[in-house]
């Protein structure tokens, strides 16, 4: 085999930024829409508790529960209010089209680099759509929300520990026709 060009090393180095500047994003929608399923739940939790406080103020005149009731009702008002300038799921969503904007970038270096390998690209050609690329990258990173530290070291152990995105030769042959198979049993 041979050696790595500079510009195949710049190219691979790209592409490892790609991935996981993708899945980082993915990890963030994940975040986002798990707050967005804990929010509605807890603000089902407080509707459904006012309502009954309410409800069972008409039938017992106690204060305390007039009272645990006016606390809920100020606890829903707040979160209500608090939510309407923070939108988890909007937010989700911003990261799941960051991540689709990146899926097609991230398959065009893979096959920058398996062109480069073979031979049937010049370095000149190479340079040129490496550079298009980048400029790709910047026009989806430029609309693309801030990830976190926690999102990024997610999609890291996602990436590292739990090997998201590798395939053994055996699980893709059970996705290609037989004639395409790297073992030809089965």
């Amino acid at each position: 085999m041979t050696e790595f060009s500079a510009m195949e090393d710049q190219i691979r180095e790209c592409f490892g930024r790609v991935i996981y500047t993708h899945k980082t994003h993915e990890k963030m929608a994940e975040a986002c829409a798990t707050t967005l399923q804990r929010y509605k739940l807890c603000q089902i939790a407080v509707s459904v508790l006012t309502t009954s406080g309410a409800l069972s103020v008409v039938f017992l005149d106690q204060f305390w529960l007039k009272l645990a009731t006016a606390v809920l009702s100020i606890v829903g008002l707040w979160a209500s209010g608090y939510m309407k300038g923070f939108d988890p799921g909007g937010t989700a969503q911003k990261h799941r089209d960051a991540a689709a904007n990146l899926w097609p970038v991230r398959e065009s270096y893979l096959s920058l680099l398996t062109d480069l390998r073979m031979g049937a690209l010049s370095e000149k050609d190479a340079a040129q759509r490496r550079d298009e690329l980048q400029a790709t990258l910047a026009a989806i990173y430029s609309g693309s929300p801030q990830t976190t530290y926690s999102a990024y070291k997610k999609a890291q152990e996602g990436l590292q520990k739990n090997e998201e995105y590798t395939f053994s030769d055996q699980e893709i042959d059970k996705f290609v026709p037989a004639s395409l198979r790297k073992s030809k049993k089965g």
